[in-house]
């Protein structure tokens, strides 16, 4: 199949232009994406309002209406849709997009957005009030779960689109390695294949015919266990596409150049590894999984650890380089050489940092003893708005930046930098209150998935209040921050000047050591993470499916608990 865009075989590092017919359909995931965080980010201030006991939902509205349509608009359907996105626009990129791949790319693209919008549908009609993680025994309408499946279906074409790019490339380019963005990509795309496949097999294998009323019951623990097979390394899906702007593209934005090829490619490897054989972690207090299958799965989950240092050395290693290069002095002075002032990199280093606590939480939510403490409290929920809301969020705000622009042929003024910049402030504040208040109205016994209205008038929740106010105060400083990053979003993609902005790619520093030719070899890689799964999960699923009850009768109320 011939490219649309001439590569030239002499040369490895490419960075090929974008043509006309790539960006429409890049925008179009993106465009998906920020209508998402409209809508979810709505959802979130009214949950953060009711929650503070000031409020009531108007119209009828229920409150495990709108948890839902948050959970799933904006955990599921932006991230996914921003992602494919960015890998498409990243791919196009490094290694070209053909006319044909384009066209099976637009498939996958209506198949997700149609696929979205029936379960969206379902949603706000009041008959899929399940949440994100749509737990049986609760119940939705059948097109609430034929929906999710064309998400998954649709995200799995185009996932087929970027292994085919990078195979044509490879042809080439034989002997050569592949540019770093593109295998990261395939590795992201090749990890959520594999991760979506438990929550496929629960979608059409039990969700579907029980909700469609051919089979009386559906067997609970089995269900969760296939979707918290995909649901940890879901997480790893959200938070890999930010680790590829770190390592590939923050080093172009500072001026300076990648610490090591072959440190960025080890890093997502052992994501792969790591991220998909430890979904018990989350099941921990669920008595029908054996002990040592837990404790198995949790020793896995700390593996995730080592590229994540990995991955802190490297940047932090790429920060001090490039500032002694501009004359930084003493052991800190490379700080001050970043370029504080460029929201393109001050969200995405924001994120960094949010990551620290956010990271330091995972290991808590992992880990047994404490995990008894918080499961099933808000501390929760108040960690995923630290690591996908504001690690993940602030990271892909900064590729907006200039990625919308580079896509539309305009130019990212000084204008809009200050707005970007005071828009990732008040983004920061609002999750810092928000997030600070959920954790420790966790640890004070406060449920997630709750309005709280079934505990009213309780000690406990008089203990809560204080904080459930400081939750829709941060609540509502997020939302202005939505208003403004939709605003930017706007203006970059219609009314900024024309012109040309860079699609920042860097170099690998000159004396760096040479890429091993076995990173290519990706027989290894997947063999490795197929035994790494088998290991983890036949033994207790064959378990679950001989030995854990017959099955559950479906809810007819919408709990969210």
């Amino acid at each position: 199949m011939a490219l649309a865009k001439k590569l030239d075989p002499t040369k490895v590092t490419q960075s090929l232009p974008i043509s006309k017919p790539e960006s429409r359909l890049y925008m179009s995931f993106i465009s998906v994406a920020f209508i998402s965080l409209l809508i979810g980010g709505l959802m979130g201030l009214l949950q953060t309002l009711v929650r503070s006991g000031k409020f009531t939902l108007p119209f009828g509205i229920d409150y495990y209406q709108v948890l839902t349509v948050h959970g799933v608009i904006l955990g599921l359907v932006l991230t996914t849709f921003f992602i494919v996105g960015f890998h498409l626009a990243a791919m196009g990129k490094t290694v070209g997009i053909s006319e044909q791949q384009l066209r099976v790319a637009w498939i996958g693209f209506w198949m997700m957005f149609f696929g979205t919008a029936m379960a969206a549908t379902t949603i706000l009609l009041g008959e899929a009030s399940v949440l994100y993680t749509f737990y049986a025994p609760l119940r939705a309408h059948p097109v609430f779960y034929i929906g999710l499946a064309l998400v998954i279906v649709g995200s799995w074409i185009v996932g087929f689109v970027n292994w085919h790019q990078l195979a044509v490339w490879k042809k080439a380019h034989p002997g050569k390695k592949s540019p770093l963005l593109a295998f990261m990509v395939t590795i992201n795309t090749l990890m959520w294949f594999i991760a979506s496949l438990g929550v496929a097999v629960a979608v059409l294998v039990q969700f579907i015919p029980w909700s469609l009323g051919y089979a009386e019951t559906i067997n609970v623990l089995l269900s969760r266990t296939l979707f918290w097979y995909f649901g940890h390394p879901l997480v790893y899906f959200w938070l890999l596409p930010a680790y590829m702007a770190w390592y590939v593209m923050i080093p172009k934005i500072i001026g300076g150049k990648i610490f090591s090829d072959s440190l960025a490619r080890m890093s997502f490897v052992l994501f792969l590894f790591f991220s998909i054989p430890v979904g018990f972690h989350h099941q921990l207090t669920e008595p029908g999984i054996d002990p040592t299958w837990k404790f198995i799965q949790v020793t896995l989950t700390m593996m995730v650890v080592i590229p994540s240092l990995m991955t802190a050395f490297s940047l932090f290693a790429t920060f001090e380089i490039t500032g002694r290069r501009k004359g930084a002095k003493g052991l800190f002075g490379w700080f001050k050489k970043l370029p504080w002032k460029d929201v393109r990199f001050l969200a995405p280093f924001i994120g960094m940092l949010a990551f620290i606590p956010g990271g330091i939480g995972g290991i808590i939510n992992a880990s047994h003893q404490m995990n008894s403490l918080i499961h099933n409290t808000i501390w929760v929920t108040g960690h995923f708005h630290l690591t996908v809301a504001t690690t993940v969020m602030l990271t892909f705000f900064g590729i907006s930046y200039w990625l919308i622009p580079h896509l539309r042929g305009r130019k990212l003024t000084p204008q809009i930098n200050r707005l970007g910049i005071i828009q990732a402030i008040i983004w920061t504040v609002g999750m810092t209150i928000m997030s600070g208040a959920m954790h420790i109205a966790g640890l004070l016994g406060a449920p997630r998935r709750s309005s709280y209205s079934e505990y009213a008038g309780g000690d406990q929740v008089t203990e809560w209040i204080g904080y459930q106010m400081a939750q829709a105060i941060g609540g509502t400083i997020l939302f202005i921050g939505i208003i403004l990053m939709v605003y930017i979003f706007i203006k970059l993609t219609f009314f900024a000047p024309k012109g040309e902005e860079e699609f920042p790619i860097a170099e690998e520093e000159e004396d760096a050591e040479p890429t091993p030719a076995w990173f290519e070899n990706w027989k290894m890689w997947i063999g490795i993470t197929i035994v790494l799964i088998l290991a983890a999960y036949t033994i207790p699923v064959i378990d679950i499916i001989q030995h854990s009850p017959l099955g559950s009768k479906p809810f007819d109320f919408p709990i969210g608990r």
